[in-house]
């Protein structure tokens, strides 16, 4: 390969020399000037991915990343013949939110309107022409080289990471949407399901707690958190669509109404994909026969049994069945002769604490709510589902008569005399207190149920 050396113009005609044919190398000499060489079709990459928008600079290559929603990058002002800018999809996710482009005041291909990049994996190479035409686009990509994602990508709920995993967290209805989804690797989530406790029930001289709502939990093999003993050892499959997602509501608490008595209200179920959780099941302010409203109602877990001189008997959880079971079942009870005492609502992990036997000479006591169950889906520890405290029935001077403590896992606690019932906390789903009544002179209503949640955790790197 030759090398010449320009420094002179031709002295017969005084034109400037053009030198270089194809494989020769040009070295300019001191002083000397060149034009009409253009640039080699290349452009330096900024390997920051943008995520928000931007006005591009010729001979820059951008990688854009639209997880999180739409960008605009505005195209060079004032262009001049040979700009160039390239354009690609970071995340592949072009075709969920899209990437325009600004022209600027200058022509794209010819047009005066901007455009807009919709495909996932796109990118494409801009070259600026002329007036007439403007940019023009002289490459444009829409394969994966990869072939098929290496990770999940997912839209919907509040988003967190925790190392490799991302986190997405429903504590209101929402849409999981799965933008692209590895087939078969990695392609499993991990998931938490719970339902709406219920509220605790109340009477006269007391109420059941309220039982938690349903747990389910599926953790996939390879994900490195500690889950709950309810674990179904198995995530679920998913792919490229939308999922809707329900999150179910406590159930509402009660106010009592003298010589009345009302059972809880039920929790509403969360459901996920193939996954639903039951709500809790409703405490009970009466032994009415099988089928009466008072009677402890049944449901993910439930609710704790009121019972005096005849035996009360606590709801049935983890109806309808599931394996692992999603709940247990409430508190029976029973005092004799003339005082009540009321069960607890049962608990993810536990059923609710009976209570059978006389508490003194007056009065009557309330059983704890089961405890739930904790799984670190989030990165931490957290307990969920635990039934609610049933009241104490403090009648006949006894103020002294304990109440329920509600169960690990956002279980409200038992009216007593000094204190009103305790609502299950908000979005672990755990069981409302049972209700002191008009005849303890307390006039308190029950404690609402807590409102569910839904989380889904998988890789996504």
């Amino acid at each position: 390969m030759s090398t010449v050396k320009v420094n002179t113009v031709d002295k017969r005609t005084g034109s400037t020399l053009t030198l270089g044919g194809c494989g020769t190398t040009v070295t300019l000499g001191a002083g000397a000037t060149q034009s009409g060489f253009g640039r080699t079709g290349t452009v330096d990459w900024c390997t920051t991915a943008k995520t928000s928008p931007f006005t591009g600079v010729s001979g820059k290559g951008y990688f854009v990343n639209t997880t999180c929603g739409a960008v605009t990058v505005t195209l060079p002002a004032s262009p001049s013949a040979g700009d160039i800018i390239s354009i690609a999809d970071y995340a592949s996710t072009f075709n969920t939110n899209n990437l325009t482009l600004c022209r600027n005041g200058s022509l794209i291909n010819g047009g005066v309107f901007n455009s807009t990049l919709s495909t996932q994996g796109q990118s494409i190479t801009l070259v600026y022409v002329d007036g007439t035409r403007g940019w023009k686009n002289t490459m444009d990509s829409t394969s994966n080289v990869s072939g098929v994602p290496s990770f999940i990508v997912a839209t919907g709920g509040t988003i967190s990471c925790c190392g490799d995993y991302k986190i997405h967290t429903f504590t209101s209805d929402g849409t999981f949407t799965i933008c692209s989804a590895p087939n078969p690797a990695n392609n499993n989530i991990s998931y938490l399901v719970v339902a709406g406790g219920a509220s605790g029930a109340t009477g006269d001289i007391g109420g059941g707690g309220g039982g938690a709502g349903g747990y389910r939990e599926g953790k996939v093999s390879t994900d490195p958190y500690t889950a709950s003993p309810l674990d179904s050892t198995a995530g679920l499959p998913v792919s490229v669509q939308s999922y809707p997602v329900t999150v179910g509501g406590g159930g509402g608490a009660i106010t009592p109404v003298p010589a009345t008595l009302f059972s809880g209200n039920d929790g509403s179920p969360s459901v996920f994909s193939s996954i639903t959780s039951t709500g809790g099941g409703g405490g009970g302010a009466a032994t009415n026969p099988p089928g009466e409203p008072e009677k402890a109602r049944t449901g993910g877990s439930g609710g704790g049994a009121y019972g005096n001189s005849a035996p009360g008997t606590g709801g049935a959880g983890n109806t309808p069945p599931t394996s692992p079971a999603q709940g247990f079942r409430g508190g029976n009870a029973q005092n004799p002769p003339s005082y009540a005492n009321t069960g607890g609502g049962g608990g993810a992990t536990a059923q609710g604490e009976d209570k059978t036997s006389s508490y003194g000479p007056t009065g009557g006591a309330g059983g704890n709510g089961g405890a739930g169950a904790t799984t670190s889906i989030t990165g931490s520890p957290v307990a969920y589902a635990g039934g609610g405290g049933g009241s104490s029935d403090t009648r006949g001077g006894n103020p002294g008569a304990p109440s329920g403590a509600g169960g690990t896992g956002g279980g409200g606690a038992g009216a007593n005399f000094t204190c009103a019932a305790g609502s299950g906390t908000t979005n672990t789903g755990g069981g409302g207190g049972g209700g002191n009544g008009v005849a303890n002179g307390n006039n308190t209503p029950s404690g609402a149920g807590g409102s569910g949640i839904v989380i889904i955790r998988y890789k996504y790197q």
